[in-house]
């Protein structure tokens, strides 16, 4: 392992571009950054966001089923998405391409299997580095699951690094912070002055069966529980939504990660086939599990070890569901759910952020995986460099 380079006044800023699709597959997020430091010293600020929305087309086609063709041409069309959202966020800034430091490109995760799904651990992601490189003149660094998972890890979660590094508390070493991203699946991080204090894992569904479920209703004209509308129209079924609450993964003791692999379409199938004729009720379901899992995460492995939390700061396309955030917010109180953006960063930008920073560390050669959350051996520098 690389040593950690001296602290933060040894490395100038820099401007890095983070750029990603989640789990929801609904676009290409690409922020500019400028990092400052290393390690426990780096500091990040924010300048532009852009989000650039995938065509229906292509959403169907990252959703469907996959051959060593359709994989084949996938990477290589990802990777011009994502050179287009790295063009337009420098665009948006009035920044050239030959002022960037480097570029972190997350990808489009297809498959993440960690050695609680698999005898052999992998995992996935699309988005060709060197078409990225090619569009935009930039050193790119990608493929940053992979490393942590060579040392054992689940490769996943990677967003407590952000937390931890960025958000932390700096002015109350004492006071704990828990971030709570909804995007496709749903994740946490709990962090302190120190990190390896951490704890963060997936806690299970956030949109993705809500998002599944919304396609299936309207037959494609909607990917979403927009503003909640869907689910507020229909009633929980308790039976159902027990059934959901027994999910094994649900009972696992963190690390743990999850993906489409337990909450993606073979889900949503047998959700739907248990009353397709009551979509909003099977809707109003989804939304209480997405809240219980959730809710349940924190009873369960958080309240116990942090009583006293600051905060819940939440981030991600769940934010913009206000029923859903109206539920999670009574289910979590007293601890007070506010959304990122009272820390005065924009909560759309926090995702693609991260991919700045670990790109940022990769080129500075510090280790930025948080072993507590993934379950790795050791610390190591993650990703791989394209020039």
């Amino acid at each position: 392992m690389r040593p950690i380079p001296p602290t933060a006044p040894s490395l100038p800023p820099r401007l890095c571009v983070g750029v990603l699709s989640g789990t929801s597959v609904d676009a290409a997020e690409a922020a500019l950054c400028r990092v400052e430091g290393t390690g426990a010293d780096v500091t990040l600020q924010l300048l532009a966001h852009v989000s650039r929305p995938f065509a229906p087309d292509l959403i169907a086609r990252v959703l469907g089923p996959q051959d060593a063709r359709s994989l084949c041409a996938l990477n290589f069309e990802l990777g011009e998405q994502f050179a287009e959202a790295v063009l337009a966020v420098l665009a948006r800034a009035g920044v050239a391409p030959g002022d960037v430091h480097v570029v972190g490109s997350h990808g489009q995760t297809m498959a993440h299997l960690p050695a609680d799904l698999s005898s052999t651990p992998s995992t996935l992601q699309l988005g060709e580095a060197s078409v990225i490189a090619e569009r935009t003149g930039l050193p790119v660094v990608s493929d940053f699951r992979t490393r942590d998972m060579a040392v054992g890890g689940q490769g996943a979660p990677l967003v407590p690094y952000l937390d931890w590094a960025v958000f932390r508390n700096r002015e109350r070493p004492d006071a704990t912070r828990a971030f709570l991203n909804l995007g496709g699946i749903g994740n946490l991080s709990v962090v302190g002055s120190r990190m390896e204090d951490t704890l963060a894992f997936d806690t299970g569904p956030a949109n993705m069966v809500l998002d599944g479920l919304a396609r299936r209703m309207t037959d494609g004209r909607l990917g979403c529980d927009r503003d909640g509308s869907l689910s507020s129209r229909g009633r929980v079924l308790p039976a159902l939504l027990e059934e959901l609450l027994a999910h094994p993964f649900l009972a696992r003791p963190p690390p743990r990660s999850a993906g489409r692999e337990g909450f993606g379409e073979a889900l949503v199938e047998r959700i739907w086939a248990a009353a397709p004729e009551r979509p909003h009720d099977l809707m109003a379901t989804a939304r209480a599990f997405t809240v219980e899992a959730t809710a349940r995460a924190f009873e369960t492995w958080v309240y116990p070890r942090f009583p006293h939390l600051e905060a819940v700061y939440a981030s991600g396309g769940g934010t913009r569901n206000p029923a859903l955030m109206e539920d999670l917010r009574a289910r979590l109180a007293p601890v007070p759910l506010e959304r990122l953006d009272v820390l005065g960063f924009p909560e759309e930008a926090k995702e693609a952020a991260l991919f700045a920073l670990l790109a940022a560390e990769h080129r500075a050669g510090t280790p930025a995986n948080v072993c507590p959350a993934t379950g790795a051996r050791r610390r190591v520098v993650l990703g791989k460099l394209t020039p």
